[in-house]
């Protein structure tokens, strides 16, 4: 099996092209890195949907299906079954809304808290390692350029503000 070649000095990005290059080749590198530490975690792994789940949720709180359809671009069928799993393995419970008792409401439970809070050790040990054997120059425009790009993807991923809706009526 051969293995790709990974360019370890590189001219500064110059075009946004190349940045998107740049950038889609990082992004599949920390898919292997984000994927190992999933499946190593102390409890039963949950697939890459599920953990997308289960970030958002805990990102926006508490939060009802329709919006976590929203924010996952998916199907109600497919958000109800990515969340019945995860409720069987202990991880997301449903309760009914206090304004409208038809609303149902997704919550971590502590499982779920401590297996996101174990997940994310695990990816921050590995990148830590690899953060640390850069330059310190190299580490600085890194922590710049991260930040603006978090920014840039977190983005739409915020939920709009709450609008008032009309009553619901029967």
């Amino acid at each position: 099996m051969s293995q790709r070649q990974i360019r370890s000095a590189r001219p500064a990005v110059a075009t946004a092209a190349a940045a998107v290059a740049e950038t889609s080749e990082l992004i599949e590198l920390l898919a292997v890195v984000w994927e190992g530490s999933r499946d190593t975690a102390s409890a039963p792994p949950v697939s890459s949907a599920q953990a997308r789940v289960l970030f958002l949720i805990d990102g926006h709180g508490e939060m009802n299906l329709r919006e976590l359809g929203r924010l996952l671009e998916a199907a109600p069928p497919s958000v109800t079954r990515l969340c019945d799993r995860l409720q069987a393995v202990g991880f997301v419970e449903r309760h009914p809304g206090a304004d409208d008792r038809r609303e149902v409401l997704l919550a971590l439970t502590s499982a779920g808290r401590s297996y996101l809070g174990d997940l994310r050790a695990r990816r921050q040990e590995a990148l830590a390692a690899a953060v640390a054997a850069m330059p310190p120059a190299s580490r600085a425009a890194l922590a710049v350029g991260l930040a603006d790009f978090c920014a840039a993807v977190a983005a739409p991923l915020r939920l709009a503000p709450e609008r008032t809706a009309p009553p619901r009526t029967a």
